[in-house]
């Protein structure tokens, strides 16, 4: 028999946090740990080997994005998003719940966070159906369909398809966005049991060894495996912020047949007090030997706070977001400074001496103000490096930790 796919390596004597182990076919995850955005199938402004200079260990990618833009019959012809952006890493989509839902429920094309809104044409019991921006083609959202695309996707682990509850959402129909999260996750259930292994998507390895094909696109030179190999299914814990509906639907999501579970809709407008009060609310009821992912959240005080509930892994596009926006994280706590401030454009110090990133033991705070100033591309490079690295650095620390029972 193979490894377990997760695996705890050591629980804390004083909370439930936990150091633990994710296995894909694509590398291991020692938890907990950050999942870095790979919205579109890109780190925006990083290459593959900037990713493995960080030390990333994981990256998340978008369906919705992914199947607006490139498109699932490109993806599906280069064998997955792995093979096309050249991740060597492990992988986790999202279901592409979050984009087409929660844009929708005001019947508005309102834009979050900057990226492209979906122009949605029908909503229903069974799913969504709208219009891509980029060629006005009809798009269909199942749990069948965001089943189909994220293995078409090869991401090592999938979402349910969920739905995402707007800010503030009544009871009534929190309960009832609730109760469809349900039933669409066994659905997708029923689908993912039928379809638990991939055939020939990437998997990395030397072109001479056993077993193996050149992929047939021109230019991409990655080989995959001719064997197939397992996805795993996470189902999605929502609820809104109500603390009945929430603890319903960790009882329910917990007991089905799924690799791992998500807590979703939180941070998506309520404060940071609520959105913690939401994660305690249903520790109790999540399992012990299966990964939790909170999906959307990356502030450090709130990592600090919420492992030890049993979160393991965390994803968010802030750290690159931020980054592009010239926020560089500091080593220290609560310590970041925004570098296009006027006071860094004699600054020839290191941009943070504490960390001994590329961009810090290379370049001074002067040069990445004047890269901002200019809007040099370089510049989102350094910093995101620096930020991104920060965040690695981050979760040694909160294992180390745990490791010594500190929290």
């Amino acid at each position: 028999m193979g490894e377990a796919f997760f695996t705890v390596k050591k629980r804390s004597g004083k909370s439930k946090a936990r150091i633990g182990e994710i296995n894909t076919v694509h590398g291991k995850v020692t938890t907990p740990a950050f999942i870095t955005a790979g919205t579109k199938g890109t780190v925006k402004s990083l290459s593959p080997q900037d990713l493995k200079n960080i030390g990333t260990q994981f990256v998340f990618v978008n369906t919705y994005h992914l199947v607006t833009h490139p498109g699932i019959s490109v993806i599906e012809k280069a064998g997955g998003i792995r093979n096309l952006s050249q991740f060597n890493l492990p992988l986790m989509s999202d279901s592409g719940g979050f984009q087409v839902f929660s844009l929708a429920q005001n019947k508005r094309q309102a834009k979050i966070h900057g990226e492209e809104e979906p122009l949605v044409i029908k909503i229903s019991e069974d799913g969504v159906i709208f219009r891509s921006v980029y060629d006005g083609q009809k798009i269909e959202f199942t749990p069948e369909k965001s089943m189909e695309y994220q293995q078409k996707i090869g991401a090592d682990i999938i979402m349910a398809f969920d739905e995402c509850t707007y800010y503030p959402a009544t009871h009534e129909y929190a309960e009832k966005a609730m109760e469809r999260t349900h039933k669409w996750l066994k659905r997708c259930v029923k689908y993912h049991v039928k379809n638990r292994a991939i055939d020939s998507v990437p998997g990395f390895i030397p072109a001479s060894a056993p077993n193996v094909r050149a992929v047939g696109i021109p230019f991409i030179r990655a080989t995959y495996r001719a064997d197939k190999y397992p996805q795993y299914l996470y189902g999605v814990i929502q609820g809104g912020i109500y603390e009945d509906l929430r603890k319903k639907s960790a009882q329910f999501i917990s007991k089905q047949d799924v690799a791992g579970v998500a807590i979703g809709g939180v941070s998506v407008g309520e404060n940071k007090k609520e959105m913690r009060e939401q994660v305690a609310w249903i520790a109790p009821y999540l399992p012990a030997d299966k990964p939790v992912h909170l999906l959307g959240v990356s502030g450090f005080d709130d990592i600090l706070d919420l492992v030890v509930h049993g979160i393991d892994t965390f994803d968010c596009v802030e750290p690159t977001r931020m980054a592009r926006m010239g926020v560089i994280y500091g080593s220290k706590k609560n310590n970041e400074i925004d570098i296009t401030k006027s006071i860094y454009k004699s600054d020839l110090s290191k941009v943070d001496e504490d960390c001994d990133c590329y961009a810090c033991q290379n370049f001074t705070k002067a040069y990445l103000y004047h890269l901002f100033k200019q809007r040099e591309l370089l510049g989102y490079t350094l910093a995101t490096i620096h930020n991104l690295t920060i965040m690695e650095k981050y979760f040694v620390l909160i294992r180390e930790l745990i490791k010594n029972d500190q929290i």
